[in-house]
């Protein structure tokens, strides 16, 4: 992937993927979350994704992507640590498969540079039909947060986490901000994304000289806007804390355990080798000692796993418990931790966990999105970017030592649990 900077704030990274059909184009919009717009920033994909000036309706849209031999547009937004990123991406097949020469490459990007720069408008302002019908979808989805039990459990325990770090604002939206919403708030919005974001413009399986007509059309895009790129949010992690615990009472089957830990530092971004094969090891995979031993030998837990954000230092563990075992399921989990940090590894479950990785990692290359999500991944953490060979590489020399080094940064933060009212208690 080769990655060059094409104005202030502004990247280009291509890649000729020339073993696929297809080509995609791809415009990453990356700005500091926002508490005042973002409840604003989580409908504006929604809206962005029904059409823009040439095709003012999703109807219009549909056929023009059924034209382009079956197109595909998508638009969507997902939180980065402290930042969020707002994607508008195209992906379709290539031009030598077209059947009467279309210039597919230049329609493509003419879709993508449409719904990110020329939304269909009334007025000076996103079309309020479109808007009401997307805040309907958008109030339901926040609604919707409560009745999934699981994503609430995991969505308070973050909130109890972050308190009042950036990192805590609610990238999904506030459910009281919604209905307030009008059309030039959300215009208002995402004229402040096009100034202030960093762009990062994708364009994977296009020859150079299409890529390079691409690159031409954004900068004359970018032309129209006085931009002022924000610099993007690093690394952070919460200091370290005596664990709080919280506890919600609901009319429930099973109860929920969500357990919230902390680096108390910035993660070092050369020891990511070695935190992908700990949290595989602890609690991401198959074979991990959270899923043998505390779900299939203690049978504490109905599903129990671990995952970990680079960008933010932290660690969470997920269960599902019946009610009466929450506490022996949270003494457990600790011990799983405790064990890995000062007991022994045995080298078939360091290798099972490892070779579990490598196979993800070869994987990765498969599809255009992999390989998309890989390379913005690695420019979002900064420092040297690997290809995922080079990270694989990096991985096989991952040792029970450097596993035991970076699992014994973690410390409790929070421990959240949604459980019944006459278990609260227990």
């Amino acid at each position: 992937m080769e990655r060059i900077q094409i104005a202030p704030g502004v990247h280009l990274s291509c890649e000729p993927a020339e073993k696929f059909n297809r080509c995609r184009v791809s415009i990453h919009f990356l700005i500091p979350a926002d508490r005042r717009t973002a409840t604003a920033h989580a409908l504006l994909p929604l809206v962005l994704e029904r059409g823009y000036a040439d095709c003012p309706d999703m109807t219009q849209l549909t056929k023009k992507l059924a034209r382009l031999y079956g197109a595909d547009l998508t638009v969507d937004a997902r939180p980065m640590g402290c930042s969020h990123n707002l994607c508008v991406s195209v992906t379709g097949i290539k031009d030598r498969f077209a059947l009467a020469g279309e210039q597919l490459a230049r329609e493509y990007a003419s879709l993508a540079l449409g719904a990110a720069f020329h939304p269909y408008l009334k007025d000076g302002a996103f079309d309020p039909e479109a808007v009401e019908i997307e805040k309907q979808m958008l109030r339901q989805a926040l609604e919707d947060e409560l009745n999934d039990k699981r994503l609430y459990c995991t969505r308070q325990a973050a909130r109890e986490f972050f308190r009042d770090s950036p990192a805590a604002i609610r990238q999904e939206g506030y459910l009281d901000e919604v209905e307030g919403l009008t059309p030039k708030d959300l215009m208002e919005a995402y004229q402040e994304m096009l100034r202030t974001a960093s762009i990062e413009l994708m364009v994977l399986g296009c020859t150079p000289e299409q890529t390079a007509a691409v690159k031409d059309a954004l900068l004359a895009e970018l032309a129209q806007v006085r931009r002022a790129p924000a610099a993007p949010a690093g690394f952070m992690a919460m200091p370290r804390q005596a664990p709080l615990r919280r506890t919600e009472t609901f009319d429930l089957v099973q109860a929920k355990l969500c357990m919230v830990f902390t680096l108390g530092e910035r993660m070092e971004i050369g020891q990511l080798p070695a935190f992908r094969l700990a949290l595989a090891l602890y609690g991401g995979s198959a074979t991990s000692r959270l899923f043998l031993n505390v779900r299939e030998k203690m049978h504490l837990c109905y599903y129990c796993s671990s995952s970990f954000q680079s960008f933010t230092g932290s660690m969470m563990v997920n269960s599902g418990v019946e009610h009466a075992d929450a506490a022996r399921a949270e003494e457990a989990i600790l011990q799983e931790l405790a064990d890995l940090c000062d007991g022994p590894i045995t080298d078939d479950e360091l290798e099972d966990c490892r070779r579990g990785i490598l196979s993800a990692m070869r994987g990765v290359e498969d599809t255009l999105g992999g390989i998309e999500n890989w390379y913005y991944g690695e420019i979002l953490r900064g420092g040297p970017v690997q290809t995922p060979a080079q990270a694989r590489a990096a991985l096989e020399a991952v040792t029970k030592e450097d596993v035991r080094q970076v699992l014994r940064r973690f410390s409790l933060s929070v421990c959240y649990r949604l459980t019944r009212e006459e278990d609260a208690d227990v």
